[in-house]
């Protein structure tokens, strides 16, 4: 999890293919639940429907994915924090607004900054979601500086440090 922008779905994706695992992003989900591009549905029926359809496709998901990304406004409910955090491994891959803003300036799919100041709108989210985040979150891992193969090795170190269900805290 993480702000628009952070990798959530590339790394999301690599980390799957290392672990031999199945890979689903909840916003593919949702487009092809919906018949339409997330962005199209946002601006015709608004964000809290959006959120409604985000926390069913997470309710179904987060039992049977391997390896789930999801879009970063699904910590915006509590039950999705819930349902990610008792269900599986939550990492959080955090990144400066002004990272994602030297990312995502030109992006004109992502419905929330759209229009107005972008750098603003990112700043804003952070403020709102990052303590949301680290609540959720098993695992934090600052994306600053971090190629990608760099980011999945240290996910991936991270992980197999973790305990495993029914193991205790021995290796």
């Amino acid at each position: 999890m993480g702000l628009p922008g952070s990798g959530k779905s590339t790394v999301g994706k690599k980390v799957a293919q290392r672990l031999g695992l199945d890979w689903v992003d909840t916003d593919q989900a949702i487009e092809s639940r919906l018949g339409c591009a997330i962005r199209t549905f946002f601006d015709s029926q608004g964000e809290q429907a959006f959120r409604d359809v985000e926390e069913a496709v997470i309710a179904e998901l987060s039992v049977v994915a391997g390896v789930l990304s999801t879009g970063g406004g699904a910590v915006l409910r509590p039950a999705n924090r819930q349902r990610l955090r008792e269900r599986g491994t939550v990492i959080y891959l955090r990144a400066s607004p002004e990272q994602l803003y030297r990312r995502l300036r030109h992006d004109t799919k992502r419905p929330l900054l759209q229009g107005g100041d972008p750098l603003q709108k990112l700043q804003a989210l952070h403020a709102e979601r990052d303590p949301l985040y680290r609540e959720c979150a098993h695992f934090t891992v600052d994306t600053r500086g971090t190629s990608l193969p760099m980011l999945v090795n240290r996910i991936l170190m991270q992980l197999d440090l973790m305990p495993l269900p029914g193991r205790g805290t021995d290796p």
